[in-house]
Formats: structure tokens, sequence, C-alpha cells
């Protein structure tokens, strides 16, 4: 792996895989699973808001996003190609001057990553090996809302993740998906206090978000 922790995404998430993804969006929108992250995140309210979308791969939660009212979004992902393309997908679309982008491991990179009052990973903790650095980092990040769509927890689902990961060993790829539990990831998420709020998804995955406990604060 290289310094900046990139080389087993990059072996998947190249150029083409980014071209097709923005091709994909522009011409159907986000996907399904991402329709339904997004769509518990607006129902919040984003007016003026800040977001860190770790993973955010060609920046399609960025963009929407921001198109519905948040103020600033900051884009994270390992990939070099899909940087580029969700740089070039947001001076397309005007809206570059009101993005940051950030290309790197965000586990390793943690102190570069400031917080916002929305942080995403969506379809990114099946991604990474180590769930504790990246969910820890990402959710004490979170100052309002905190998204995260994750395969679910059930044997044919983690037999199609086991079966995937065989797959790329063969064709000698270096990336490698993750069945990481998800009542340690919401462990994890509590700990850096938030709370769950909202649920919905589809067979295959999970789409959750959660909230900062502000009860002691709002307390006379």
């Amino acid at each position: 792996m290289d310094a900046c922790g990139c080389d087993e995404f990059a072996s998947v998430f190249d150029r083409k895989n980014a071209d097709d993804d923005l091709r994909r969006y522009q011409r159907d929108g986000p996907d399904r699973t991402t329709r339904m992250l997004l769509d518990l995140i607006r129902a919040e309210g984003v007016e003026g808001a800040t977001l860190l979308d770790i993973g955010g791969g060609i920046g399609v939660i960025d963009q929407e996003l921001l198109r519905a009212g948040a103020r600033h979004a900051t884009l994270a992902d390992a990939s070099e190609a899909s940087v580029a393309v969700a740089r070039e997908a947001a001076a397309e679309a005007g809206l570059a001057d009101r993005m940051t982008f950030l290309e790197g491991d965000a586990a390793r990179r943690a102190d570069e990553i400031a917080g916002a009052d929305v942080v995403t990973l969506d379809r990114v903790i099946c991604c990474y090996p180590d769930v504790r650095a990246l969910v820890g980092l990402s959710a004490a990040r979170a100052g309002r809302l905190y998204g995260i769509v994750l395969p679910r927890d059930r044997w044919i689902v983690r037999l199609g993740i086991t079966l995937e990961s065989i797959w790329f060993r063969l064709l000698r790829k270096q990336y490698r998906p993750f069945a990481h539990a998800n009542g340690l990831v919401d462990q994890l998420a509590v700990a850096q206090g938030l709370e769950p709020l909202a649920e919905t998804g589809t067979f295959f995955w999970r789409v959750a978000l959660f909230r900062r406990q502000v009860e002691a604060e709002s307390r006379p």
C-alpha cells in the first residue's frame, strides 16, 4: 500500500469506474440507497449546513445537499480518479467554489479533516478494514447528523461479500470488501455521543441516520 493508503482503492475505483458513475448519475440521478440517505438527511433540514462526505466518490451527495441548501461540502476519497472526476463534475455544476476536496485515506489524514454539521459515509464502511478507526473518527466529527449506508447483518449478505472478496483476489486486485457487524458500527457511533434517529434500506443495504445527543445541553 502507498503512503496515503490509496493503492487498494485505486485497483478498483479507477478513472473508468468514476466516469461510469458520473454518467449514471447524470442520466438517472443518485443510486437507490443514496436517495434513501439523502431523503433522511433532507427531512432534518440542511439549510446553511456544512457537509463532510467521507469516501464521497464523484460527489453525488455533495452536489445534492449543496443544491438543497447546504453551505459548504468537503469530499474526502482515497481514489485519485474519483476525486478528479468529482472536481470536474462540481465545476460543471457551478458548485466548485462551495466544495473542498481531500484525496487520501481519511483515517490516516484525520488531523486534516475538520468536523461538519452533517457527516456521510455512503457504502464506505464496507470498503475499509479498520472499522473502529473509520467510524470513530467520522462519528466524532458529526456536529448534528451522521448518515451511513452499509451491508446488513445477514448470512447471505456476508456470503456475497466473501465471494466478492475471493473474486477480487482471483483478479489480483488489492481491494477487499468487508462485512462489519452493524451492532459494532452502532456502538462506535453511540460512543461518540450520537443516537439513532431514522433507518431504512433494501434487502442488502442498511441506511441509517444518527444525530448528536443534545438533551444535556438543552436542559435549563
